[in-house]
């Protein structure tokens, strides 16, 4: 039997676009449950502060779950920032990055975790505004950092960055990697998406949001990472 999976929505998302896809996992006998938050409960964390506020809803949301479904561990789901910061989560690193961080600082809770699957995850930035935190996940825990967890980094190839033609793609893709001219799910690009030492897929025709038809979390792209609950 699966672990119960818990969800950490994406940047500026909130609960309610994840409720399909914690439906679809509990049809396919997976336990899913999405961390409580709110689109503005981003809103303490532009400007590159500190996402401890959206870390402490994702640890409350962990320890509920272990306690009700009397489980040792539960698998992680995190969609685009959530990727990242439930890398935050596993680790044991003091995360005391930005002014007011004072508790809550450590994690360290790679040992109630087996499995992590990102999806559409920017794991590598050149924007401003987001390279303090990402920097200091890749510097504190590089690629597939803890072998006892199994890492799934999901990438989309949907839409092809063209200057001209796909002007916002282009862009995403060229401040997160570099290079606007290659494939992605239209926000994130496949190489930032992917992790060294981890399993990593590309899903034809993902798209990045739950806003955008085709993503991640429908029911015919869930079929391809399913499996890596089990």
């Amino acid at each position: 039997m699966a672990f119960p999976t818990i969800i950490l929505p994406g940047y500026l998302a909130g609960a309610p676009e994840y409720g399909v896809l914690a439906q679809t996992l509990q049809t396919k006998g997976v336990a899913a449950f999405v961390v409580p938050i709110r689109w503005h409960d981003w809103l303490q964390t532009l400007g590159g502060r500190s996402v401890t506020p959206i870390l402490r809803s994702l640890d409350a949301t962990v320890k509920q779950v272990l306690q009700q479904c009397k489980a040792t561990k539960v698998n992680l789901v995190g969609h685009s920032a959530g990727g990242w910061l439930s890398r935050i989560y596993l680790g044991e690193k003091p995360y005391c990055i930005h002014p007011g961080d004072r508790e809550d600082c450590v994690w360290n809770a790679r040992s109630f975790v087996a499995t992590l699957i990102t999806l559409g995850t920017p794991h590598t930035s050149l924007e401003r505004w987001t390279r303090k935190n990402l920097d200091f996940v890749n510097l504190s825990y590089p690629g597939a950092f803890y072998p006892e967890v199994r890492y799934v980094c999901v990438a989309g190839k949907a839409v092809y960055g063209d200057r001209f033609k796909t002007w916002l793609a282009y862009s995403s893709y060229k401040l997160t990697c570099g290079k606007g001219n290659c494939w992605g799910d239209g926000i994130t690009p496949i190489a930032a998406a992917h992790l060294e030492g981890a399993e990593n897929l590309v899903l034809e025709g993902a798209r990045h949001s739950p806003k955008a038809g085709l993503w991640y979390g429908s029911p015919e792209m869930v079929e391809h990472w399913l499996s890596y609950l089990e």
